[in-house]
């Protein structure tokens, strides 16, 4: 399997929790769970696979560390590396911008060469409105622990099954 590194932007410690049990999940370690305020290039090259976590703040946005980890992402050359993108958010009280913040993370990567893997059906999820459902289905892992932390270990499970197959 290729090397996996799994970076991602908690305020509020949730998205981290996120990370670490996808992590647990695909047998990465602990030193290969980054914050995003932390990226930097050389850490990013050396993997071949990022799964990058974002929670979805505000009306639709990226969780704060990820305004500059982005930029620094897109310095790498990704044109030989997969991406899957999880994130949290709420489908009840912010239903129309639901795991938004996904969805920004395939529009800012999705010029740069990189294969993006794990896309999600979007039949299990109640929500209004979402920009990280691309052609149908959600363009990474929606996760919702304020409503729906009951389904998070299942969801998570099958993805990273997804994600072992895609991943070689």
């Amino acid at each position: 399997m290729s090397k996996i590194g799994i970076f991602y932007g908690s305020t509020t410690g949730t998205t981290e929790d996120m990370a670490r049990r996808v992590a647990n999940k695909l047998n990465v370690s602990d030193a290969d769970i980054h914050d995003a305020s932390g990226i930097t290039e050389a850490t990013v090259a050396g993997y071949d696979a990022l799964i990058l976590g974002s929670s979805t703040w505000g009306d639709g946005e990226l969780q704060d560390d990820w305004y500059d980890a982005i930029k620094t992402i897109k310095k790498v050359d990704l044109s030989h590396k997969f991406v899957a993108l999880f994130g949290c958010g709420d489908s009840e009280s912010y239903s129309d911008t639901f795991c938004d913040a996904i969805g920004i993370l395939y529009e800012e990567l999705k010029g740069t060469g990189c294969t993006f893997c794990g896309s999600v059906e979007t039949t299990d999820y109640t929500f209004d409105a979402s920009i990280a459902v691309v052609n149908g289905k959600f363009v990474g892992l929606p996760l919702d622990e304020l409503n729906e932390d009951g389904k998070t270990d299942d969801r998570i499970a099958h993805w990273t099954e997804s994600l072992k197959k895609e991943i070689n």
